[in-house]
């Protein structure tokens, strides 16, 4: 029996916990199975274990306001931006800037 994209994924993590690629990868599994609260507790892991890693901000960030969990969806953002910011990546920083004004 093959595995799936997802499994396959973790089986990988399980060898090289500390890769935030794969950990992104996986979220984006969960985004993609329409699985938002898996995804979110997913990214919250990698944005603990890697917080200079823009995209999870942004794309867990999508997640919860699917979820309807704004309040939460702006803190994460107003982490995220600076950082982003910082590293020089505007490209990130516009897409959550854009993404904080929809959740007004």
């Amino acid at each position: 029996m093959t595995m799936s994209r997802r499994e396959q994924i973790e089986a990988m993590l399980a060898e090289a916990p500390n890769d935030s690629e794969l950990r992104y990868m996986l979220a984006m599994e969960f985004v993609s199975d329409g699985d938002d609260s898996g995804a979110v507790k997913c990214f919250q892991e990698l944005v603990q274990a890697t917080p200079n890693y823009p995209p999870a901000y942004h794309q867990a960030g999508r997640a919860l306001q699917r979820l309807n969990r704004i309040s939460e969806a702006r803190a994460l953002l107003m982490t995220g931006i600076p950082i982003a910011e910082k590293q020089g990546d505007a490209h990130a920083a516009g897409e959550m800037m854009e993404l904080m004004q929809s959740l007004e």
